[in-house]
């Protein structure tokens, strides 16, 4: 059962992006949970220069199948030119919660 679904991670750059895209996720039932993590501080390389920035991550418990709308969603909805959506497969859990991770969500695109 724990290899249909992944943890998909997104970075929002401010709080209200972040439950706006979040509240948008569930509701559509592309995810049965959406964590909202303050406190993140991502260094990258953005257009030839090195960028500090303050985000809030996103942790997305979703279907494998759902990725592509997901994908849309987030990106449709997503304030930065270029966001991130990333998949982590989730190999195993615990069998009552993937169960309601299940019930909570869409089973089709």
């Amino acid at each position: 059962m724990a290899d249909n679904f992944h943890v998909v991670l997104s970075t929002c750059p401010t709080p209200e992006s972040a439950e706006r895209i979040a509240r948008c996720i569930v509701e559509a039932r592309l995810a049965a949970c959406v964590n909202v993590v303050p406190g993140l501080r991502s260094y990258y390389e953005w257009q030839g220069k090195i960028e500090v920035s303050d985000e809030f991550l996103l942790v997305i418990k979703s279907r494998v199948e759902l990725f592509e709308a997901l994908q849309n969603m987030i990106t449709s909805q997503h304030p930065y030119e270029l966001p991130e959506v990333i998949a982590v497969p989730i190999s195993t859990g615990f069998p009552p919660y993937l169960a309601w991770l299940s019930a909570n969500m869409r089973t089709t695109p």
